[in-house]
């Protein structure tokens, strides 16, 4: 970054290249939504961009970039929030008349990929878990355990005091834990009919 703010231009590239499927990983997992991911990973290079100058040497370039891009992710969900949107399953009037919904909209030859369903499914469930936690929770899991960031640098991250990312984090486990325990009792009540 230092290189960067000094005028090498291609150290940007190298900036982006380094760090662009970690934060897009980050991003999905926070957001939920790899598409809406992509959107957001750009606008944090963007604001990488912009803010160059403001960036001091001194300190760590990673907790500085997912900074940005959980601020970016919280912004983003936020207006998301505010706009109303329509299900798939909803009755649409196609140009002919004809009538149907925006999912038969969506036609695909294309054969589905192969999956081992049990892997995916477990893979589903703690992604609708973690998006169902609250987002102080999910925010502290995902910095922490899919990414591995250090205590002080979460704390950093979400600006918020060590002490609060430790308790955040304990509570975010056990909510996670308890979540998981009910949905394991639903999921074996259903294979055992």
């Amino acid at each position: 970054m230092s290189a960067y703010q000094h005028g090498t231009v291609a150290a940007f590239d190298e900036l982006v290249d380094r760090y662009v499927r970690e934060l897009h990983a980050f991003l999905a997992r926070f957001v939920g939504d790899r598409t809406l991911a992509e959107d957001i990973l750009q606008e944090t290079f963007l604001q990488i961009h912009l803010s160059a100058d403001s960036f001091d040497p001194s300190q760590r370039f990673r907790p500085w970039l997912f900074t940005i891009a959980a601020n970016k992710a919280r912004d983003r969900l936020r207006r998301q929030a505010r706009r109303t949107a329509a299900s798939l399953d909803a009755p649409v009037e196609g140009p002919e008349g004809d009538k149907g919904t925006f999912l038969d909209l969506v036609v695909s030859n294309a054969p589905p990929p192969h999956t081992d369903v049990e892997e995916e499914e477990t893979r589903v469930a703690v992604r609708k878990l973690v998006q169902g936690m609250p987002a102080h929770l999910r925010e502290v899991l995902v910095l922490s355990y899919f990414h591995n960031f250090s205590y002080k640098e979460v704390a950093r991250i979400l600006d918020v005091p060590i002490g609060t990312v430790k308790s955040r984090l304990h509570a975010a486990v056990a909510y996670f834990a308890q979540k998981w325990r009910v949905a394991a009792g639903r999921t074996g009540e259903r294979r055992s009919r």
